[in-house]
């Protein structure tokens, strides 16, 4: 899961763009797209046997849309990434 705030300009562009790529074989089992009025919410569960992969490929994907996204701060940038156990 990550969060991110793209450009005002960019947003409706950035959904688009997340829902395509994750509606073919990115590695994500399922995929879950919430939105606030400034931020995306992205939800993948990927398969345990391909998550290095999967993961790699979507933070690519992700430095090819940077100019999309609204930067945190310096430490952050423009994801804030979380990760974890999947409880139900």
């Amino acid at each position: 899961m990550y969060v991110s705030k793209p450009k005002t300009e960019h947003f409706d562009e950035l959904i688009a763009t997340l829902t395509k790529r994750n509606s073919g074989d990115s590695g994500v089992n399922e995929f879950k797209l919430m939105k606030t009025a400034t931020e995306v919410v992205v939800i993948g569960v990927r398969d345990p046997s391909v998550f290095d992969e999967s993961v790699r490929s979507g933070v690519e994907w992700l430095d090819q849309h940077r100019s999309m996204l609204q930067e945190y701060d310096p430490v952050n940038r423009h994801t804030l990434p979380l990760t974890g156990d999947l409880v139900e």
